[in-house]
């Protein structure tokens, strides 16, 4: 009888072993390759890096813009932007100017 016992006990703690290897794999993977995992965390941080440096640039366009819409609004008039506007514009040239296209 005590065979048997010690038959049985060492099949329950192979299975055991089994499982829980096979759950130790199981989750090591998910932890690396898993939808929260290592690689696409390293993925996400790469996308928001781009993402940062495009809104970065879109700030600086956009300071720019408000700049020249603000020198030429009816509160504030750059005179010397509204010619060179008129310019470009119109194509018109003082007389005493040399226009090179």
């Amino acid at each position: 009888m005590n065979k048997q016992r010690g038959h049985s006990g060492a099949l329950t703690t192979s299975m055991f072993l089994l499982t829980a290897l096979m759950l130790m794999a199981y989750f090591g993977f998910a932890a690396i390759q898993g939808d929260f995992g290592h690689f696409r965390r390293n993925q996400v941080n790469a996308e928001a890096n781009l993402l940062q440096q495009e809104l970065t640039q879109l700030q600086a366009r956009r300071g720019y813009l408000e700049n020249k819409t603000h020198r030429l609004s009816d509160k504030y008039l750059d005179l010397d932007l509204l010619d060179e506007q008129a310019r470009k514009v119109l194509g018109m040239a003082r007389e005493d100017e040399i226009i090179i296209r």
